[in-house]
């Protein structure tokens, strides 16, 4: 091997290695911002003026973006490249970040909406573009993909309060502090553009043109993705008051939801790994499912001695359930565009069903004055989830034949 081959390996393995930093740091940035509202929403809500109500669409609002732009990235990134769409979302995310830290209450709307549709291009591209570019390491990328967004949520929950009062930023404070990550991300994203001109071309070459909607292998992914990410954002919206009114004391419930998401760590990285090494994922889908169902099961029992047990369940069938919902973009796909195409659909569904979940179960206890009912709900969604995992995890491809059929 001589002088030159030897620094072009070299090169290349340094910009894989760039390549994976940058994917993780994006990754940091896709839950953060909307995660660190929730601990500050009554601080908002009182420093604004606004009611309840319109606080709540601080939460709601991005994941409604995500439902109406996770069809169109795909669409987005074959115009501009994987690469350059990235580096505007990021843009994107930046001013939404600021703005909605301004002393504006419709700059605090408007930059969460934008800070909702920079992340839905994130969520979607980021796992055709470890299909494409890991494509024999799909699992342990996916995992640290899933990993550092999920630690990066659990942080933003911790510290908002302690930003904002320890050190005296106030909420606005909180908030921007986020920009900051958001700045690091994209400065180290910015070599990737090098590459933009080249992926393109075979992103576009390789569209599927919105057929997959037609797939019933597409639909079972999308159900998944969907109902666990129903579970997800009803249980990061009611667990501390469900566990308040079975009479735990509101900071010991504030200690139980971080506790659920720290729980969701490892099984967060581990599932991936696992799921790129078997034929099929069904058993991984069995014991995803019957750690959920267990969880919300001992809550609905109301047993508070083993509360810190279920919980713990509940944060690893999330962490777990996420990410082999973001494996199936690339397990049942052959083709970056493919597994574009199938996560948007997948993720557009999947985050209005949990933008409507948590007013849903909300309502649903206001009527019944008890959460017997939605707890029994949630143990039918589990059970569903499980149903469509099924499906989901047969080893079969979107394959051509099936697209000339559905077509």
């Amino acid at each position: 091997m001589n002088t030159d081959q030897a620094l072009s390996r070299e090169g290349a393995r340094a910009g894989i290695w760039l390549l994976a930093f940058g994917i993780i740091l994006v990754a940091t940035n896709l839950r953060a911002p909307i995660t660190a509202v929730g601990p500050i929403i009554g601080e908002i809500r009182d420093h604004t003026g606004i009611s309840n109500t319109v606080a709540g669409l601080l939460t709601t609002l991005p994941l409604l973006a995500f439902a109406l732009l996770s069809p169109l990235a795909p669409k987005i990134s074959r115009r501009f490249g994987m690469e350059q769409t990235i580096m505007y979302s990021l843009l994107v995310l930046l001013t939404g970040i600021v703005l909605r830290s301004l002393h504006s209450v419709w700059l605090l709307f408007i930059g969460t909406a934008l800070l909702g549709l920079a992340i839905a291009l994130g969520n979607v591209l980021i796992p055709s573009l470890i299909k494409r570019d890991f494509p024999q390491k799909v699992g342990v990328m996916t995992g640290a993909y899933s990993m550092a967004m999920n630690l990066f949520a659990a942080i933003a929950s911790g510290v908002s309060i302690p930003i904002a009062h320890g050190l005296s930023f106030g909420w606005q404070g909180s908030l921007i502090c986020w920009a900051i990550l958001a700045f690091i991300a994209l400065a180290v994203w910015v070599p990737q553009l090098r590459k933009n001109a080249q992926t393109a071309v075979s992103v576009r070459a390789g569209s599927t043109a919105g057929a997959i909607w037609k797939f019933p292998l597409a639909w079972k992914v999308t159900l998944f993705m969907g109902l666990q990410s129903l579970v997800f954002y009803v249980g990061i919206a009611w667990i501390p008051q469900i566990l308040q009114d079975q009479g735990v004391s509101p900071s010991a419930a504030g200690w139980m939801l971080f506790l659920m998401q720290f729980a969701s760590l490892p099984g967060s990285f581990l599932m991936p790994v696992l799921a790129g090494r078997v034929s099929n994922q069904r058993l991984l889908v069995a014991i995803t499912t019957g750690c959920m169902f267990i969880g919300y099961a001992g809550l609905l029992a109301g047993n508070t001695v083993l509360m810190p047990l279920w919980i713990i369940l509940i944060g690893i069938a999330g962490g777990c359930s996420f990410s082999l919902a973001v494996m199936f973009f690339s397990l049942r796909t052959r083709s970056a565009a493919e597994a574009a195409e199938l996560s948007g659909m997948a993720q557009s569904v999947g985050y209005l069903l949990a933008a409507l979940g948590p007013t849903l179960f909300g309502f649903i206890h206001d009527v019944t004055q008890g959460w017997t009912m939605p707890l029994f709900l949630l143990l039918i969604v589990a059970f569903l989830l499980f149903l469509v995992g099924l499906g989901a995890g047969k080893n079969v491809y979107l394959t051509s034949a099936e697209k000339s059929a559905a077509s």
